[in-house]
């Protein structure tokens, strides 16, 4: 078997481990000598001095003991570092005759880890005394027996070792006998008496011998035993054996009944003297139940199954008995070989669970002891772990490994593992053991939140109710306990007027987020937040996202009428259309906003009541106000229009405006319907009236100037051609100059520029006194509020003037 050489520090020679800091995969081993028997209590030695540590650092460091034997005889004080007796050592009870006897122990310290192997001898002292199997040995013999026979008388057992073991044997004084000593190949002595001069059975027939055995011990001790021999009569010839020494090789596999020997023995004498008998003499209590004898061939059978690891040899004294009394003796040695029959033994002697998954690789996890009971290749022993796991497993010293990390570890990969550990030996066939170890990664905080989404928007309808949740942001932590509880919180906006907390809010633990006030779509229709997401870990991690909130319009705003003006009363809204429109002449244009959006402010036009509903069209998206056909005689003059603006919204929202038309060619023609409309009125105020008559009164005197103006000037210059601007209004645009928003279609209001063809020194612009004239009026009266006809009439007044001084300018003035 091979063995560990230890240092020997009987004399406490201090040995500096230098653990961490030269190179923490080499261990020394510390060795201590101290004598069995030791008083429990007792100090081995000081750890602390060894290791190079001071007592005041011993807590820190937590040095202890690991033992995997049934008895720890051993162990550290980890407050001062001493190894001390914890219970009493008996070296014959654990080491036996095996020499050195060795306890060996594991010393760990966690911070920082490392193991220390401590082995300690055990020195024998003279405890036991010699001991013989029998007390009284009885010994036959014949008279005959010649001088310089043998008698085989055994040995006495000392469980000791060394000197103080058996050395020697005494025997009582005599005449006859002489004691011979002899040693064994194993190192015991036994003791032989030696015959020294013929018997006489007559004058002596037995003979009563004390046999001393003494040890070498201080002080020595004796065992004694009693022999008596008998004297027979005359047998002359002993048994006589073919080997002095029968040497028997056996597997300790050999099945139980097999034949281990068979012995013979011849006796040259005849009839019972020679008839000879087989027995085992001095067979110890262990060799009895293992073999069984037939006395009469001299076979020997295996009893019981052979365990070389229980006893690797067998010595056994043999002796062959004629029928006279003759006794001859021999030796037989059954060594046993080892077979491959025990399995490795997996022990955990010291463990780190749970570990943190931030631990470095070559972090120490576990100190694993590795035994095989076999010898030779059938006990050694190499470990390696199953499957591909974040860890190796390295021998440490003797029959210890280290469990370490080999990579980085992540608990949210895997929260824990389970280890298997395979030792096997290197037998034939070889044989294995598995173990499993649970270890558990603790949590830190290296995963900060994470949302679902890079950035979330958040749709709300406007008219929301105040309070209201509107949506629940949630990030998630692969983290544990308290490093994955996450608050949320509202870091910035782009909403400069108010807090932000005046719009929205956050719940803190559930992430719900609230409205703090109704929206206006009208008011604004975005804005956006960054919400951050914090763990509960130390130091705690954070991550932001962008939360954008749209606000969704809904139909709550009536469509708004801005042309024709609501403000007027309906008995103003006036549009003169000539009796000799064609079909499709453009009457007026309704114009209407929405202040909402999208659908809700797609609106549409709709006639709901007219006078003569066949007469007009509307344009529905346009609100363009058209004839649908010439105006017929039977025809009503007044037309009264009731139009419908609505959205398309859900539900639908309008408003409505009604338009009074008159047909006719010129003012003075349309002027008495347009009375009796006022007269006809309730709304119509008295200034109203007054204005349209003092208009009417005006009309009729700017004719009657223009017609003496004219006469005038012809007279004067006989020159006409500026006539042709006066000519009756075509329907052609040359030379006309239109407001900037004739191209839809519909004017304000209705004027004629008529342009000179001289020179440009002489163009001119006049509004064309006919029915344009009146129209301006009703086209005013149209756009302005009734108290602002005031207003139209004024206009009217610089329009008169203005034109009779220029038609009595001469020309070259102007």
């Amino acid at each position: 078997m091979q063995r560990v050489v230890f240092i020997n520090l009987e004399k406490r020679q201090l040995l500096f481990l230098l653990i961490f800091l030269s190179n923490p995969r080499e261990f020394e081993q510390i060795h201590y000598s101290i004598p069995e028997e030791m008083s429990k209590g007792s100090i081995v030695g000081n750890l602390a001095k060894e290791l190079g540590l001071k007592e005041k650092e011993l807590k820190y460091h937590k040095l202890h003991s690991v033992s995997l034997d049934k008895m720890q005889f051993l162990m550290i004080n980890a407050d001062n570092g001493n190894l001390y007796v914890n219970d009493r050592i008996d070296r014959e009870g654990i080491c036996g005759k095996s020499v050195p006897c060795l306890v060996n122990l594991e010393a760990v310290m966690e911070n920082p880890r490392n193991v220390f192997h401590i082995s300690v001898t055990i020195q024998d002292i003279n405890d036991n005394a010699p001991k013989f199997l029998k007390d009284n040995i009885h010994l036959e013999t014949s008279e005959l027996t010649l001088p310089g026979t043998r008698f085989l008388i055994g040995k006495a057992e000392d469980p000791d070792v060394g000197l103080n073991s058996v050395q020697n044997y005494i025997l009582s004084p005599n005449q006859y006998f002489s004691l011979e000593v002899r040693e064994r190949k194993d190192g015991l002595k036994y003791a032989e008496l030696v015959l020294q001069k013929p018997l006489d059975r007559e004058s002596e027939k037995s003979f009563h011998l004390i046999l001393t055995a003494l040890d070498g011990g201080e002080p020595r001790k004796t065992g004694t035993a009693h022999i008596w021999i008998n004297v027979t009569d005359a047998n002359d010839n002993p048994p006589i054996f073919t080997q002095d020494t029968y040497t028997v090789n056996l597997k300790e596999s050999v099945p139980v009944g097999s034949l281990v020997l068979q012995v013979e023995a011849s006796d040259k004498d005849e009839g019972t003297n020679a008839q000879i008998t087989y027995h085992f003499t001095n067979l110890s209590p262990t060799a009895e139940q293992k073999f069984r004898l037939d006395s009469i061939k001299g076979t020997i059978y295996l009893a019981e199954l052979l365990d070389f690891e229980e006893t690797e040899e067998y010595t056994i004294s043999f002796a062959a008995k004629d029928g006279g009394g003759l006794v001859t003796h021999c030796n037989i040695e059954i060594k046993i070989s080892d077979d491959n029959d025990n399995i490795p033994e997996i022990q955990l002697a010291s463990m780190f669970n749970p570990i943190p998954e931030d631990s470095d690789s070559g972090n120490l996890i576990a100190l694993i002891n590795v035994k095989d009971r076999d010898i030779g290749d059938n006990g050694k022993v190499i470990c390696y772990l199953q499957s591909d796991l974040p860890f190796k497993i390295l021998p440490s010293s003797k029959n210890y490994y280290k469990l370490m990390t080999d990579k980085p570890l992540d608990r949210e990969k895997a929260s824990q593992y389970n280890i298997t550990i395979t030792a096997i030996d290197k037998g034939t066939p070889p044989l294995s053991a598995n173990k499993t170890i649970v270890l558990q990664i603790s949590d830190i905080n290296d995963n900060a939140p994470a949302f679902e989404k890079a950035s979330y928007s958040i749709y709300v309808p406007e008219n929301n109710p105040s309070g209201a949740s509107i949506f629940q942001i949630q990030a998630f932590d692969p983290d544990l306990d308290q490093n994955s509880h996450i608050t949320y919180s509202i870091l910035t906006s782009n909403i400069e007027e108010l807090p932000i907390s005046s719009y929205i809010s956050i719940h803190s633990e559930t992430g719900i987020i609230y409205a703090q006030r109704s929206f206006d779509y009208e008011q604004f229709r975005e804005f956006q937040l960054q919400v951050k997401a914090q763990d509960g870990g130390s130091p705690p991690l954070s991550s932001n996202v962008t939360v954008r909130v749209f606000i969704l319009d809904r139909n709550d705003n009536s469509p708004q009428i801005l042309s024709p003006s609501p403000d007027s009363k309906d008995s103003a809204l006036f549009e003169m259309v000539p009796r000799s429109a064609e079909a499709d002449y453009l009457v007026t244009k309704v114009v209407a906003v929405d202040a909402d959006s999208g659908h809700n402010a797609w609106l549409s036009y709709q006639l709901i009541q007219a006078t003569e509903p066949a007469l007009f069209t509307v344009g529905s998206h346009t609100g363009e106000i058209r004839t649908a056909r010439t105006f017929m005689e039977r025809d009503a003059v007044k037309q009264r229009l009731v139009l419908l603006v609505k959205d398309n919204g859900q539900p639908t929202l309008s408003a409505s405006v009604t338009l009074n038309l008159v047909f006719a060619e010129n003012f003075q023609e349309a002027l008495p319907e347009m009375k009796n409309q006022m007269n006809s009125s309730e709304d119509q105020s008295d200034l109203q009236f007054y204005l349209v008559v003092a208009l009417a009164v005006m009309s009729f005197l700017f004719l009657l100037s223009v017609i003496l103006a004219i006469a005038i000037k012809l007279r004067q210059s006989g020159n006409s051609s500026f006539l042709p601007c006066f000519a009756p209004v075509s329907h052609s645009t040359a030379g006309v100059i239109f407001p900037p928003n004739f191209e839809d279609g519909t004017l304000p209001y209705s004027y004629q520029l008529c342009l000179s063809s001289e020179s440009k020194k002489n163009e001119f612009t006049v509004l064309t006194p006919n029915v344009q004239v009146a129209g301006l009026c009703l086209r005013c009266r149209s756009i302005y509020t009734y108290d602002d006809s005031l207003v139209c009439v004024g206009m009217f007044i610089l329009v008169n003037m203005q034109f009779l001084w220029e038609i009595n300018v001469p020309l070259g003035e102007h």
